[in-house]
């Protein structure tokens, strides 16, 4: 269907190109493929049909607007998709759909405050039946980064019950799959990606959920071979880099290298397309390259986008480059509900858990360890063993009496 809308808006500027609703139809058309294909190269030719609508019909052009907002997001620009997203609230406070855009900006940015106001008033409009699957999905994404995970499982799973093609029910699907895995429920998380193939065997999410899975469980040739027919179908840099640690973590130093240089490949490509990609090259620099490399670019990022993800990427990276007191910082920014880091992650606690570690801080180190495994025991192939092994280092509490 996306196929045949975009075959259609093509046909329709070729023949009235001064169809300003046309263009933004089209735009957001490419920016839909280009996001479930994890092909960047449908972004420059979104970003000139989205232009060209709002060059004919001048800035009162919501839809335009809204395109803008929903590519800035697929490319991770998250102050450019806020400032094109208020621009459509402020034309359409009354249409709905100018609000998800808007959610997902503040959250990369870090501005939860913006969050939950945007949200409460999504939440007051009335939306058609037809609508009300992708507004559960976004209160699923908020309660989910709030770290209430029951409630985000629930929306999410009404959601997929609600969806209106199996394009949009495989979606959520797969993102009960993703909330099954982070609270490590293996059985869980694989039967709804399993669900979400068979209704839609081109979505982008489920191979490499499978993959992880799949590895937690010990079936790791089933795992590589789920990560591998994912990139066959949509190549992923964040994909490839999963797989390149999967490889890492069975020893096989030589697969792994070759996943990391596809991912770099993949990632420039992105790049040259206009996708911000710094996150990504951040994680890898830091564990797998060079850690000061990472904590420059990580750096450039926490000042155009400091949201929790940038947060604990940033701490790893000067943990990696021995630069603790300065790590702890943002660990504690990705960790704390008080500073806005509600989500419960695994990755971010043992992070946290670590940077402790190195600074002497047994106690708290012990408790975010035992916190990271609690939430996932099996969160990565690489850092779950290391939590353990850290864990056993540290010992048991001293059975000591509280000071006075």
């Amino acid at each position: 269907e996306l196929t045949a809308l975009i075959g259609q808006q093509e046909q329709r500027v070729r023949a009235r190109p001064r169809d300003a609703g046309a263009w933004a139809v089209l735009g957001a058309a490419y920016v839909e493929r280009g996001r479930r294909t994890a092909d960047a190269a449908n972004y420059p030719k979104a970003e000139r049909a989205l232009r060209t609508s709002l060059e004919v019909r001048g800035e009162r052009n919501a839809e335009a607007l809204e395109g803008l907002a929903a590519l800035a997001l697929a490319r991770r620009d998250f102050q450019e998709a806020k400032e094109y997203g208020e621009q459509a609230l402020q034309l359409t406070p009354k249409r709905w759909s100018a609000y998800p855009p808007l959610i997902d900006a503040y959250t990369g940015l870090g501005d939860y405050k913006a969050v939950g106001s945007t949200l409460d008033k999504l939440l007051k409009l009335h939306t058609d039946a037809g609508d009300r699957p992708a507004v559960m999905a976004k209160v699923s994404a908020v309660y989910r980064d709030r770290g209430w995970r029951e409630d985000a499982a629930a929306q999410l799973t009404d959601a997929a019950a609600a969806a209106r093609t199996p394009a949009q029910q495989a979606a959520y699907l797969a993102g009960v799959g993703q909330l099954a895995w982070e609270r490590g429920d293996l059985q869980d998380a694989l039967r709804h990606y399993d669900a979400a193939l068979r209704l839609d065997p081109d979505q982008r999410e489920a191979p490499a959920g499978r993959g992880r899975v799949l590895a937690a469980l010990g079936r790791t040739a089933e795992a590589v071979a789920a990560y591998r027919a994912g990139l066959a179908r949509q190549p992923s840099p964040r994909d490839a880099f999963e797989l390149g640690e999967l490889y890492a973590s069975l020893g096989k130093s030589r697969q792994a290298h070759d996943q990391f240089d596809r991912m770099r490949d993949l990632a420039l490509r992105e790049a040259d397309d206009g996708v911000d990609v710094e996150l990504l090259i951040g994680r890898y620099e830091a564990d797998h390259g060079d850690p000061l490399e990472a904590v420059d670019r990580l750096r450039d990022e926490w000042e155009r986008q400091p949201g929790i993800e940038v947060a604990d990427a940033l701490g790893w990276a000067l943990h990696r480059a021995g630069q603790e007191e300065e790590a702890l910082d943002y660990a504690s920014t990705a960790t704390d509900g008080e500073k806005g880091g509600g989500v419960l992650s695994a990755l971010y606690a043992f992070h946290r858990g670590m940077i402790e570690v190195e600074l002497g801080m047994d106690g708290a180190a012990r408790r975010h360890l035992q916190r990271a495994l609690r939430i996932n025991p099996h969160f990565s192939p690489l850092w779950a063993p290391e939590a353990k092994d850290m864990l056993r280092t540290l010992g048991d509490a001293p059975d000591e009496p509280p000071p006075s």
